[in-house]
């Protein structure tokens, strides 16, 4: 499953959307690390149709993990260049002009 958890401010729709597995785990890669804490990540359990639903409203988009990024890749929501690895785990990062 995946976590999907939304924050509003003003016009800005924020989507944090990581594996569940993942939750609460450091990953390191030479000058990166990524925290994919708690409590910025843990929102709703998530299957694809919420995930895309939630990405579809998004402004920003912040993403982690195997999963999360091969329904946001395949939906067409990140390119495929644009995906890195810090240590195993991928994440990719999306901005919509509003």
């Amino acid at each position: 499953m995946i976590t999907v958890k939304v924050y509003r401010k003003g016009v800005e729709v924020l989507v944090a959307a990581c594996d569940e597995d993942i939750v609460g785990k450091t990953f390191r890669s030479r000058d990166l690390k990524l925290q994919v804490s708690e409590g910025f990540y843990r929102g709703e359990r998530a299957d694809e149709e919420m995930l895309v639903n939630r990405l579809e409203m998004a402004t920003i988009a912040n993403l982690v993990g195997e999963k999360t990024l091969e329904i946001a890749v395949r939906r067409g929501f990140i390119d495929p260049g644009c995906v890195i690895r810090i240590g195993e785990v991928p994440h990719a990062q999306m901005a919509r002009m509003v």
